[in-house]
This record gives C-alpha cells, structure tokens and sequence, in this order.
C-alpha cells in the first residue's frame, strides 16, 4: 500500500529566516495519525534563508540525517567536528549520550535540505558525527546508499539504526529498482522533479509512506532527485 502525502497538507510554519514543513508531528504541528512511520520519527522539509540557521541546541538518542537539496549547511559540534555539506550530499549525526551542535546556511542564496530522524537502536550509545560527498552521477538511473545500519554496506554512512536512507538521480523517461523486504516500510520524497512509484504520483516535496509493498519501481516524469528511508 502507498499512501501520499501531498506538499500543501504537510505540517509546517514560517520563522522568518526558516520555512518549514513538517511531514510528521514535530514542534506545534500534531497529528495523532502521523507521529512516525516505522522507526522514521521526523521528516522536515527545511528551507534556510541566507546567513541564518540553527543556533546551538542540543539532542540525545536520535539519529539525525541531513541531506543537503539546495546550496550548503555549516555544522559544528560540541565534540569539536565542523563541516560544510553541499547540495546532494549527506551528514549524519548519532547523538547518543547527548550533543550540542549548530547548523547555519552561511551561504549567499537559501539553503534546502531534508532533516530526517530516525529511533536508535539502543540509547546510551556514544554521541558522533559524519558528512560526505555523494556526487549525483554515482547514483544517475540507480539507487545507491547514502547511510546504513548494516556495517556491510561500504561506502555509506554509518547509522545506530535498523535503517537505510538511499537516493537515486533519474533523467525524465528513466526508471529505478528498489527492493523492499518483507515486514519493513519505506518514505519516499522526491527532492526534485516527478516520479511515479508503482504508478502513484509524487511531485517534489510530496511523501509516500509505503508498507506491504516489496518492489518499488520508480518512474521519473521530469528530471527528478529521490530520497528513501527504509525503516522496521
């Protein structure tokens, strides 16, 4: 089954220097039907106004992934990590025990990304953090992994979660395989552009919450960038 989501009936507000949407309960947007799905807590659809951005705060036993859609964030941390992230690429943040960080757009134009928080495996575990670049032609017609529980997976993120976020880039006409197992959900957001998933169609921002699906076939109507947490 696939249930969408659509863009305008997300919750959200606008801070000013932060347009945001929510695609489940966060801050003063509730909904009793959309607290998470699986294991996938938070999916907010951030948009950053130049030279401005989340001042430190601090969280624990979270796995928070950030993808970068549009320009870059800065973070730093009270571990002592800093880093810039740019558009199409991932930084991941485990933040066990507890810790304090900022994520600012110190860029020129505004900044998009997708923050994604997914429920740990286990709480108490060490705080850490992680960026890198995943450029587009590496996943251009095909899925590749951005960041993973499962140690096997080489070249992605680690996370502390029974979890995978993947990303595919398709050119209008292209179409993509993702393979779902048995008893596990997937969310689905087009980054850019329009894809139908076995024949649902989602525009940019739009959710997908998908379960008792095993085969996911995405069909790209335009130019398109998709984002996929798949999740118990």
């Amino acid at each position: 089954m696939i249930r969408l989501r659509p863009f305008n009936e997300l919750g959200g507000a606008r801070h000013g220097w932060l347009d945001t949407k929510h695609h489940f309960s966060f801050a003063n947007y509730y909904d009793p039907e959309r607290l998470h799905w699986g294991e996938l807590r938070v999916w907010n659809d951030d948009t950053i106004a130049p030279q401005t951005g989340f001042p430190p705060h601090s969280h624990r036993d979270m796995e928070i992934i950030t993808y970068v859609r549009e320009g870059a964030i800065t973070h730093q941390d009270s571990l002592g990590n800093k880093g810039r992230t740019e558009a199409g690429d991932v930084q991941v943040m485990s933040a066990g025990t507890g810790i304090t960080h900022s994520e600012y757009n110190l860029e020129e134009t505004e900044t998009r990304i997708f923050q994604i928080w997914i429920i740990p495996n286990a709480t108490g575990l060490p705080p850490t953090w992680g960026s890198k670049p995943f450029p587009k032609g590496d996943r251009a017609g095909g899925f590749v992994t951005l960041a993973s529980g499962d140690p096997a997976e080489d070249g992605a993120l680690p996370i502390q979660a029974d979890a995978r976020v993947v990303a595919a880039t398709l050119n209008d006409g292209q179409e993509a395989v993702y393979e779902l197992a048995p008893g596990r959900k997937a969310y689905l957001v087009p980054a850019k552009g329009r894809v139908r998933v076995n024949g649902v169609l989602a525009e940019a921002g739009d959710g997908l919450a998908i379960d008792d699906e095993t085969r996911l076939t995405v069909s790209a109507e335009a130019d398109s960038e998709v984002v996929l947490v798949d999740v118990v």
